[in-house]
């Protein structure tokens, strides 16, 4: 129950089929990056990066228990990340497009949900129609887009090891969540 003495409705269940991540299939989250000979040019076919506003870290990132399933979704104003598993394993990460409202567009509320974040950008909240889950699989990384939605690295093993590329302060100073749990009454499950 909650304080008003209510019974809470367990949440409703949403199931979503993972889309595989190629380069056309994720673009509007962000981009997927695949090996390539070490004597290619720098091109649109690599990671288009935006780690100006602070220092970059980069990182092996362990993970421990991160079912498919996910109920809150996350976004960083500030910085592209980037993300892989170390050997090429299959994961998922669930997205929704970027949401991040320029202040000096808002022309008032016009039925839009405006939200500010603690880091003090605006934002439209994301629906639970516009996610999309995407698998990950052999020797490629994503690189998400400034503002992208996501949740994950989530996988069916015990524990994986990722790399990590954001700024050094990325989930201090620029970690905005939404909880579809307690905001939408549903948890988003992988069906793989």
């Amino acid at each position: 129950m909650d304080v008003s003495g209510v019974p809470k409705m367990p949440p409703s269940i949403v199931k979503l089929k993972p889309i595989e991540a190629t380069p056309e299939t994720f673009k509007e989250f962000g981009q997927v990056i695949g090996a390539s000979p070490n004597s290619k040019k720098f091109g649109p076919q690599d990671a288009q990066l935006d780690l100006s506003r602070g220092i970059p870290r980069f990182y092996i990132m362990h993970l421990k228990d991160q079912p498919l399933k996910f109920a809150s979704i996350t976004h960083h104003a500030s910085v592209t990340q980037c993300l892989g598993s170390i050997g090429g394993h299959v994961w998922y990460l669930g997205v929704a497009k970027p949401s991040i409202l320029d202040p000096n567009e808002i022309k008032g509320d016009a039925g839009m949900n405006i939200m500010k974040s603690s880091c003090d950008h605006f934002y439209l909240l994301p629906a639970v129609e516009d996610v999309r889950v995407f698998r990950i699989s052999g020797p490629k990384f994503l690189k998400l887009n400034r503002g992208t939605w996501h949740a994950g690295p989530l996988f069916k093993a015990d524990t994986m090891d990722f790399y990590n590329l954001e700024l050094s302060n990325t989930n201090v100073v620029d970690h905005t969540k939404h909880d579809f749990r307690t905001q939408n009454g549903v948890r988003i499950l992988i069906d793989d």
